[in-house]
């Protein structure tokens, strides 16, 4: 980090916000101490993301509330830090309370691996994040401008090393957690050490110009889309089963701006190899390099995919390098076959099995017909395993000896679920965000809309033959890309209320973004559109051959690798 002093009045203005905010901690106490209000002031907002919550408000109660003359009924959604998305049985029935008791009564499954709350009123944000605390997890740096929850592949049945690889995980998250004590004080009633100022030695005084994301995949699954991420590391696993190392991702991220060509949706580069004695040094140094030089005038332009952009991968290499004080090697063979999960039973090479169950736009609720989180809470009582969550919404109940298979069967079939449910290969591989009623940014419906468009769409593959084949679809209310929309055979993008952009062509592997095809359209063209290319790809597919790469072949639309030919 550089001496020299800086003009923040020359920055965006949320530069001055984190470095005025006295290390994360602003007037967030004053402000939950203020009962004339359920809102915090609009700096504290900005800074209590890197606690783990973003401010909402209940956008299908604006209008009456405004007619009332009433503030919006605003809540807050909290994050969990959880990395690699293991829970332990003993957590996850806390954490099934806290939902029940603060929050909306449901758990929400992230594409970052995690949980969060929705829901809960500011009279009641200090006790859930106490509540979560008590169950040795917390929300620190799971949003805001630093690294955030570290993803890693979940199925651990892949390979006798992932125990390890995810505990690479973990312990890049711990390494590059944020130092300051405010987190502490403010939810915890820790005590002010006075004379003791705070130190961030990765982040500074004003953290990063925008949020950091780290995923590891384990080969042949790219489950955890390693190319959308900031920093990935995929393992390399020798044929003895030996962890050699991990080849080095940069420069991957998401999200965009409607009608700003300037933003763009980008695949990470290999930037090498590493051993595992390296990462932390290597995770260490490529947040450092994106601290000083991302850019932090232009929050658009802020992420580390611009980065690369602007001063290409040699450049950044180099410097991560010269920081680390070694060289990293030439990138090493591997193979990715699905971006997606593998569902039902599966057995591992101990001897145990692991459960993936489908968790519908990873909503953990229950209805009428069919308790997902009774089921999951009752599991939690008797499970000597643990729970996985995974970067597609879903949860994998883990490690399970061959003698509880059936109590676990039984427990699931008498909430209404089936553990190896006869779903579509197409539903199977549908995700959306939250986006409505609590997104300040969804322009249209997502996680409450996608399911029955699905239906529509289940019923035009089943027409042609195709109910058991599988096409990556991906549906978020606006661009900034949450559910990861770009990496969607079929993805939609959130235009205005009931109007979406259809983009076609992503790699089934995660390897290749996709393209728009139309633009702000609605439900019935949507499938005028889709119905006669899905009858199409069924007659003329090549053998195996995924939908995104048939759109391509037929020269429906262009293949995209790269982030800077997304809107050529």
């Amino acid at each position: 980090m550089s001496d020299e002093p800086v003009d923040l009045d020359a920055l965006d203005p949320t530069e001055r916000i984190k470095y005025d905010s006295n290390y994360l901690r602003g007037t967030i106490i004053e402000g939950l101490a203020d009962e004339a209000t359920g809102s915090i002031v609009e700096a504290d907002t900005k800074v209590l993301k890197h606690h783990g919550s973003y401010q909402q408000d209940d956008r299908d109660l604006r209008t009456e509330r405004a007619r009332q003359k009433l503030e919006p009924a605003y809540q807050f959604m909290i994050r969990l830090r959880m990395p690699g998305g293991v829970c332990q049985p003993a957590q996850w029935r806390a954490l099934d309370d806290i939902a029940d008791r603060y929050a909306n009564g449901t758990l929400r499954v992230t594409t970052r691996q995690t949980f969060q709350y929705h829901g809960v009123i500011k009279r009641e944000l200090k006790a859930t994040m106490q509540a979560i605390n008590a169950t040795l997890l917390d929300t620190i740096a799971a949003c805001g401008d630093v690294n955030r929850n570290v993803n890693c592949g979940a199925n651990p049945h892949l390979s006798s090393a992932h125990h390890e690889i995810w505990e690479w995980s973990r312990r890049i998250s711990d390494h590059l957690l944020p130092n300051t004590r405010a987190y502490h004080e403010i939810w915890l009633d820790g005590e002010k050490v006075a004379g003791t100022p705070d130190q961030e030695p990765l982040y500074g005084e004003r953290y990063l110009p925008r949020k950091f994301k780290i995923a590891v995949a384990i080969p042949p699954m790219n489950d955890v889309d390693v190319y959308a991420n900031d920093l990935g590391f995929i393992a390399i696993v020798g044929d003895d089963g030996a962890l050699q190392g991990f080849n080095v991702t940069v420069g991957g991220g998401m999200g965009s701006t409607h009608g700003e060509p300037a933003t763009y949706p980008r695949l990470a580069d290999i930037m090498g190899f590493c051993t595992p004695e390296q990462v932390l040094e290597v995770a260490w140094q490529v947040v450092a390099v994106q601290r000083d030089w991302g850019d932090r005038v232009d929050r658009k332009h802020a992420r580390l995919k611009y980065t690369i952009d602007d001063h290409g991968v040699a450049a950044f290499r180099d410097e991560v390098e010269r920081r680390a004080g070694f060289r990293l090697e030439e990138a090493r063979p591997f193979l990715f076959d699905s971006n997606a999960d593998r569902y039902g039973w599966i057995e591992g090479d101990d001897g145990h099995w692991h459960l993936t169950l489908f968790v519908e736009n990873g909503r953990i609720g229950d209805t009428e017909s069919r308790q997902l989180k009774r089921a999951l809470r009752d599991i939690a009582e008797f499970h000597t395993g643990e729970f996985r969550l995974t970067a597609n919404q879903n949860v994998i109940i883990a490690n399970v000896a061959p003698d509880a298979r059936e109590s676990i069967n039984t427990r699931l079939r008498e909430h209404g679920i089936e553990p190896e449910a006869d779903l579509s290969a197409i539903r199977r591989s549908a995700m959306a965000c939250v986006a409505m009623p609590t997104c300040a940014l969804a322009m249209a419906e997502s996680e409450r809309y996608l399911p029955s468009l699905i239906d529509k769409i289940e019923a035009i593959m089943a027409t042609n033959g195709l109910r058991d084949d599988a096409i990556v679809v991906r549906m978020t209310g606006c661009p900034n890309g949450c559910a990861r929309p770009f990496l969607g055979e079929i993805g939609f993008v959130g235009k205005a209320p009931g109007k979406y952009n259809l983009y076609l062509g992503a790699g089934f592997q995660g390897q290749r973004l996709n393209k728009l095809y139309r633009e702000n359209i609605g439900e019935a063209q949507i499938l005028a559109e889709l119905e006669p290319l899905i009858a199409e790809y069924a007659r003329e597919r090549e053998s195996g051959e995924p939908f995104g790469d048939y759109v391509i072949r037929a020269g429906h639309i262009q293949a995209v690798t790269n982030g800077l030919d997304f809107h050529a």
